[in-house]
């Protein structure tokens, strides 16, 4: 298999027969718990039941009504600690594979031609969504549907943000995306590609061009570094890296990578997803290295497990000190630390401590990092008020910033997050829209 044949096999999921069975498992709760559970309010207890008396088509309307990621979210939304796990304290044996029953709903409605959900008659107001990841497709979904004309500006070369390039295809391919994209365009959303809106005035200038509303969820394309990281041949950051892997670039990544050590610098999905990568890129070994302890790592159990399975080698409890480079500038190792865990700190884990004196070296050609993500370039502040760390702030619970009309939400303001919050968040700011310009 070629490396690039390597990318684009995405699990099958289950057809309409087996969702339908495993439908047959639920207690049918007179106050789903696994609905409470969904941060999107994608309401599973509703579509679950629809399903299991046979009414397909009011199932999957119920999933795109409340969802206008049902699809992604079905497939990337960690549904083990979220509505599955609110389903699993029912008492049932296992908790229903709520995710599965949720994409099979959705891939039936693209095989047979499912009708659009029906949409509102037109409004003259016009809305700009900068950004096209979670947050910002879900408000645009939900404005379009509701007869506001919506324009979605995203500086790359194609719609789908982080869904797009930040996760490897064989989790989520782009015919899938295709599909998910195709049902938001029906209901009216144009897409304006390769066009930066740069900060706060790149906002402003939207609204002086006739936009009533700005709603903005750029995302966070910035990445966090380690010092030395951006100066060492062969040290890439977690957004270079799987943004190449999605542009197509695999036999150039394949290149850099094949026969060699690779190291990646933490322990959260992303992270996962980039030794996963290596691997499949050839990579003699590859080695994942992160200050806490495996319990302590935030990516899933199942994500964890997926990496171990693929050879991946975790070096828990090591913290890198900094990059070692030959005399051209081209890295040959990492110096890590030893750390031990001491008390909780604001996530809620044991904080790491370095030992003294424990330093050692682990070889490397080439390293990864993926230790979190910040805003880029653009400067957000002015008009809308931001943090020390440049997120944008607005109300959590509206979307609502500092400047009149303009509403932000998406990992923008919240930091990084599941993309089933980025979908609320895009909901929740879509209504208030609506509310503003009523």
């Amino acid at each position: 298999m070629s490396y690039a044949e390597r990318f684009k096999v995405m699990e099958k999921g289950l057809d309409l027969a087996q969702a339908m069975a495993e439908s047959d498992r639920c207690l049918l709760c007179h106050d789903p718990p696994c609905s409470q559970g969904c941060p999107a309010e994608t309401d599973p207890g509703t579509f679950i039941r629809k399903l299991r008396l046979r009414n397909v088509t009011g199932a999957i309307r119920t999933v795109k009504e409340n969802n206008p990621l049902g699809g992604a979210c079905a497939v990337l939304c960690p549904t083990p600690r979220l509505c599955e796990k609110a389903c699993s304290a029912t008492g049932i044996s296992r908790p229903v594979d709520i995710g599965k029953i949720q994409r099979a709903l959705i891939e039936h409605s693209w095989k047979t031609g499912a009708p659009a959900l029906p949409k509102a008659a037109p409004r003259p107001e016009k809305v700009a969504v900068v950004g096209s990841g979670p947050a910002g497709l879900s408000c645009a979904a939900e404005l379009a549907r509701h007869g506001f004309a919506v324009t979605v500006f995203e500086e790359r070369a194609e719609p789908g943000g982080v869904i797009r390039y930040g996760v490897p295809a064989y989790r989520f391919d782009a015919d899938f995306l295709k599909h998910e994209l195709a049902d938001i365009e029906s209901l009216g959303v144009k897409f304006v590609c390769g066009t930066r809106v740069d900060g706060a005035r790149g906002a402003e200038k939207l609204l002086s061009q006739g936009y009533q509303a700005v709603f903005l969820a750029p995302g966070l394309w910035g990445a966090e570094r380690i010092p030395g990281g951006d100066t060492t041949k062969g040290v890439y950051t977690s957004v270079e890296f799987l943004a190449a892997l999605r542009e197509g670039r695999i036999a150039e990544m394949a290149g850099q990578i094949e026969g060699r050590q690779v190291a990646v610098i933490g322990g959260g999905s992303v992270a996962m997803d980039c030794v996963q990568c290596a691997l499949k890129l050839g990579a003699r070994d590859a080695f994942l290295v992160y200050r806490r302890s495996f319990s302590q790592m935030p990516a899933e159990e199942d994500e964890r497990l997926a990496a171990l399975r693929l050879g991946a080698h975790f070096l828990a409890l090591n913290q890198p000190v900094k990059f070692l480079a030959d005399a051209k500038g081209a890295l040959t190792g990492i110096t890590l630390a030893r750390t031990r865990l001491g008390q909780e700190d604001s996530s809620g884990r044991r904080a790491p401590t370095e030992i003294a004196g424990s330093e050692w070296v682990l070889e490397a050609q080439v390293a990864i990092e993926a230790i979190g993500n910040r805003t880029d370039s653009a400067d957000w502040s002015g008009a809308i008020k931001v943090d020390r760390k440049g997120l944008i702030l607005a109300d959590s619970r509206t979307g609502k910033t500092s400047a009149k009309t303009i509403f932000a939400g998406g990992d923008i303001v919240r930091g990084a997050g599941l993309v089933v919050e980025a979908v609320q968040d895009g909901k929740l700011a879509a209504r208030a829209i609506r509310e503003a310009l009523s």
